[in-house]
């Protein structure tokens, strides 16, 4: 089956996703790439149509045992056509849960025909110095494997004449799927290091936070992704006393035994 184009769409809040997708597409080796990067509230304004010889790889990390809910409305707006896709999830050394099959199922229902199915470990979001989940993951190791996966995944494609050749992929999962519990809660504590820069706010991939007065958070738009936390050149924000930082403690203590991806074909 011949490709004309590759497709990378993402959304990586704090940059795992993205590294795993980045080292597929270096596998897969297309001369034709197009990165659709979905965590900006803005790009997920525009929808994506995907043809029958273009080939999708999408990526979306782990949250709760599902995709983040914000992922799931914008790929329900995908339009394709018989579009072969591969399905990428990145989880922080707990469980993917139900995550992989609710990603295959919701782009099945947008018309595209899953080719081949994976799960990576990336850091966690709730990682930090202080409990450790996954720390710096994806490692060299987990690249190495991704680089692999994309080969594995051109393989399949030229073994085949086309997306009527596919069989089915079998996924972990479970229906009803996992119950996403979506907290609310004011987790965030911010320092007198901060410099009001913004960086956290132009990288908050709901727009949660306040372009002028970085410590306001509307916790009601939050996801919990921590990529301000991450992402801040002062290190000015940390996780409040309570209960982000006690389940941190929990999975840092919970997840130490190193986990390594997982291929579906």
């Amino acid at each position: 089956m011949e490709i004309q184009s590759l497709k990378l769409v993402y959304f990586s809040p704090t940059g795992t996703t993205k590294t795993i997708i980045e080292g597929i597409a270096r596998g897969i080796n297309h001369n034709r790439v197009e990165e659709i990067y979905i965590t900006k509230p803005e790009a997920r304004k525009k929808q994506l149509q995907a043809l029958e010889n273009e080939l999708l790889v999408v990526g979306v990390p782990v949250y709760g045992g599902r995709v983040p809910a914000v992922a799931i409305d914008w790929l329900y707006t995908i339009k394709a056509n018989r579009t072969p896709a591969v399905c990428i999830v990145v989880y922080g050394n707990r469980e993917f849960d139900d995550a992989l099959l609710e990603l295959k199922d919701t782009l099945v229902k947008r018309d595209c025909v899953p080719v081949a199915c994976a799960a990576f470990i990336g850091e966690h979001s709730f990682s930090n110095v202080e409990t450790p989940i996954a720390a710096a993951r994806p490692d060299m190791n987990d690249i190495k494997h991704a680089e692999l996966f994309g080969e594995k995944v051109k393989q399949k494609l030229l073994s085949i004449e086309s997306v009527n050749h596919v069989s089915e992929i079998t996924v972990p999962g479970n229906y009803p799927y996992k119950e996403f519990k979506a907290w609310v809660l004011d987790f965030i504590a911010v320092n007198e290091q901060c410099s009001r820069c913004g960086v956290c706010a132009q990288g908050c991939p709901v727009g949660a936070i306040d372009l002028e007065n970085s410590a306001l958070v509307d916790q009601e738009k939050c996801i919990l992704c921590c990529a301000c936390i991450k992402s801040c050149p002062e290190n000015a924000r940390t996780v409040k006393t309570g209960t982000i930082k006690d389940l941190a403690l929990r999975l840092s203590q919970m997840c130490q035994k190193r986990k390594e991806p997982r291929f579906f074909f």
